[in-house]
């Protein structure tokens, strides 16, 4: 990968003139920290798997199976792939990747603390770097990857058709775009998503969070040319506890 124009800080790559946005990072970390979210360094080593006494133990499983599906998914490409994360947090799914797939991986996020985290938790791993930067901001637009995932992160996007416009500029012919974990909602579902969203964050104390939380729909999925990869059961959170309730989107960018 070309990393020129970038600084190294915490083995963290940041572009040249860039500073991290410390007031917003400090709200989003502090809620993290409410809901349990952020990790000890042993714990994202060893991600997925976690403790079955974690508050989040169920949502790890679901987390797991996504992964292992991926990567098999991947696998059978039977190719060295350039991959972009984008919104990894603290690396973890990045460092499977690499771990598992013939590849060159790079994680980017706006979370200077958790990048921080993975680059120090996976240091020296071949094939593994960390980039400080939203992609919207052009940081990345020197380079091309084969594969990039959203993998519960392209909620934090306010805008689903401006965010995977960006991502296909960054895909080789043929590259592969793809959306996990994430929810996605009927257009007569959104308006009372969001609603619940501003309640959560209201009884957590920080109301002001509700607007970096956005509910993109099926229906603006359809003005891209999208395969769905797995759909849930509609009713399978019911008879199946810790079935995936999160439907996997590709889109491929065209070949010429």
């Amino acid at each position: 990968m070309n990393l020129s124009g970038f600084t190294i800080t915490n083995h963290v790559y940041i572009p040249e003139r860039v500073k991290p946005d410390t007031l917003f990072e400090k709200k989003y970390n502090d809620i993290r920290w409410l809901e349990k979210r952020m990790y000890s360094d042993e714990e994202v080593l060893h991600l997925p798997d976690i403790s079955t006494q974690h508050p989040h133990f169920r949502e790890w499983l679901i987390r797991k199976g996504s992964c292992r599906k991926l990567i098999h998914y991947l696998q059978q490409k039977q190719s060295t792939l350039k991959i972009l994360e984008a919104g990894c947090g603290n690396g973890w799914l990045s460092f499977q990747l690499s771990h598992s797939v013939t590849s060159e991986v790079i994680g980017s996020d706006i979370n200077f603390t958790e990048l921080q985290q993975a680059a120090r938790v996976y240091r020296n791993i071949p094939g593994l770097e960390f980039i400080y930067g939203d992609i919207r901001s052009g940081v990345l637009d020197h380079m091309k990857f084969d594969i990039i995932l959203f993998a519960a992160s392209v909620q934090y996007f306010p805008s689903l058709r401006e965010i995977i416009n960006i991502a296909l500029q960054l895909l080789n012919p043929g590259g592969e775009l793809h959306i996990m974990d994430s929810p996605f909602y009927k257009k007569n579902e959104s308006a009372a998503a969001k609603k619940r969203t501003e309640s959560y964050y209201r009884q957590m104390g920080f109301p002001e969070m509700a607007r970096q939380y956005f509910h993109h729909t099926f229906e603006e999925l359809d003005l891209f040319s999208n395969s769905i990869l797995y759909k849930p059961h509609p009713f399978a959170g019911i008879i199946f506890r810790n079935s995936n309730p999160f439907t996997w989107v590709c889109i491929k960018k065209d070949d010429n």
